[in-house]
């Protein structure tokens, strides 16, 4: 219930209280300036200084009392966030109802709610509520009711909410929120909304494709609040297109919150970095399973393409790599990198190179080599060739975009599957059955069902000029064998991002 308050007073929210749900500062006012915190001078929030605020009417019983604090978004654990809600007695609820339901205000994805003391609690949009909306329900639709605003911590979703998908969700909020800002709904701006989306933790990562319609503009930056609380996040972001300036730094742009740093977990390993920073790819998490699972206990290994740990945590924690060196140029990875081995208990087992991997000087130490950068690794060639052991040689894995080529019947045949633009294809890709020693045009006779015959040409001619590499690079001849092409993903229409395991042994001296 609201305590009478006499003179009548202004109050406003402490600018300074980030939290979600800790009670915000109150400065109790009495002119247009100046004014105390409420709670205490020495406030962990603002230290007693009033700052710029967002002022709300407080009055004595009969009148209303706004009690909201921090922007209502997602709680500590994973709880639903707090809504607004208008509290009135039992008897008055329908009246309620039928007012708010008329305005386009009643909360439709949250229950109305019991409170303690026996008054009933309607969810309303608190954005597009207003003062003479209060004044209304009190004066006119309800005489002599109770009428206080408040803030449900722990709301319950509407049967309606919990059958809605996040997207319908989104959409419902957003065009609520839009109307009651006074601006039409059409179908431009519902068509300009996300289908999908990335999510870190409590950030939101938005698509370059999304909310770009000028009348968005005009509702920033309380439009982000509004996607976050639908949402159930406290950042939201967007990304652009990646800048194509050789580290693959993300045109990202922070629209709420105050820093992009995120942990993604992935397969037991920990991953922190900053989203308007670095790249991170969801699409690329068969490979990195595949990596786990290969046998590299006692290897050495050198990532030329490090980025954030992406395929060196997984070869250190799950693969047991002996040890990693890790090479990386984009500064901003590799204070990811650095946090992220250090988070997984694996900093001790890699060594970072910081710089371009053209002018690594490390050779003669590794039995496998990671080549992780598309749309090609080619520059990486010749620096994967020398880091190779010269007297036992090892395996590189060369990631490719390969193009294949729509419309023209070069599919192998019996391979249905591969008539099908997107993916699943088959885990296990065999591309050579041939044994070591024999000869490459009888190891290359047939293909099996499931690889395009563009990826069969591109690790050909990649094998052949690794094997020229490598006589180059150690001045004697060496054997090369594709032993396996894993498809990774679907990168672009008829663009396939693959992954060449190709094994690199010196010949035998012979006499």
């Amino acid at each position: 219930m609201a305590a009478a308050t006499s003179p009548r007073q202004r109050r406003r929210i402490c600018p300074q209280a980030h939290q979600p749900f800790v009670p915000a500062c109150h400065f109790d006012v009495t002119s247009g300036s100046g004014g105390r915190c409420a709670r205490s001078s020495s406030c962990r929030c603002c230290g007693g200084d009033p700052g710029a605020g967002e002022w709300s009417l407080s009055e004595s019983r009969g009148g209303t009392r706004r009690e909201w604090g921090t922007s209502s978004m997602e709680r500590e654990g994973g709880k639903n966030a707090a809504v607004v809600a208008v509290v009135t007695e039992p008897r008055f609820t329908q009246r309620y109802r039928e007012y708010l339901e008329k305005q386009k205000l009643l909360d439709r994805q949250h229950r109305v709610a019991k409170m303690p003391d026996g008054t009933v609690a309607l969810p309303v949009l608190g954005e597009a509520l207003r003062e003479q909306h209060l004044r209304e329900l009190r004066n006119c639709v309800a005489p002599g009711s109770t009428c206080i605003v408040t803030q449900l911590l722990d709301p319950v979703p509407s049967k309606k909410a919990q059958s809605c998908s996040p997207a319908q969700r989104l959409c419902l909020e957003v065009s609520r929120w839009v109307e009651g800002r006074g601006v039409t709904w059409s179908a431009e701006l519902e068509a300009d909304l996300p289908r999908s989306w990335q999510r870190h933790g409590n950030l939101l990562l938005l698509s370059e494709d999304c909310f770009q319609a000028k009348q968005w503009k005009n509702l920033e930056p309380e439009l982000w609040e509004t996607v976050a609380l639908a949402l159930g996040v406290r950042r939201v972001a967007k990304r652009g297109r990646v800048s194509p300036d050789g580290t693959r730094t993300p045109a990202v742009t922070l629209l709420l919150g105050d820093h992009g740093w995120v942990e993604h977990v992935d397969n037991g390993i920990r991953y922190k970095f900053d989203v308007t920073q670095c790249m991170f790819s969801f699409g690329n998490i068969t490979e990195k399973l595949r990596v786990a699972s290969l046998p590299c206990a006692r290897e050495v290994l050198v990532d030329l393409y490090a980025g954030i740990g992406y395929f060196t945590l997984p070869f250190l924690v799950h693969a047991g790599a002996a040890f990693v060196h890790a090479c990386e140029w984009n500064p901003h990875a590799v204070v990811a990198l650095r946090t992220n081995l250090e988070i997984n208990g694996v900093a001790h087992r890699c060594q970072i190179h910081f710089g371009d991997n053209r002018k690594l000087k490390l050779s003669n130490i590794a039995d496998r080599v990671n080549l992780g950068l598309i749309p090609s690794s080619e520059e990486g060639w010749p620096i994967a060739c020398q880091v190779l052991k010269q007297d036992a040689g090892g395996i590189l894995h060369i990631h490719q975009n390969v193009e294949s080529f729509p419309g023209k019947n070069l599919q192998p045949l019996g391979s249905s599957e591969m008539e099908k633009e997107h993916w699943p294809y088959p885990q296990q890709i065999i591309t050579n059955q041939g044994t070591n020693g024999a000869t490459g045009d009888s190891r290359r006779k047939t293909l099996p069902a499931a690889t395009k015959p563009e990826w069969q040409r591109w690790a050909e001619s990649a094998e052949t000029r690794i094997a020229t590499l490598l006589q180059q690079v150690h001045g004697k001849p060496w054997k090369t064998q594709i032993l396996h092409i894993q498809p990774v993903k679907s990168y672009a229409p008829h663009v396939d991002h693959i992954v060449l395991d190709l094994e690199c042994r010196p010949c035998p001296l012979v006499g």
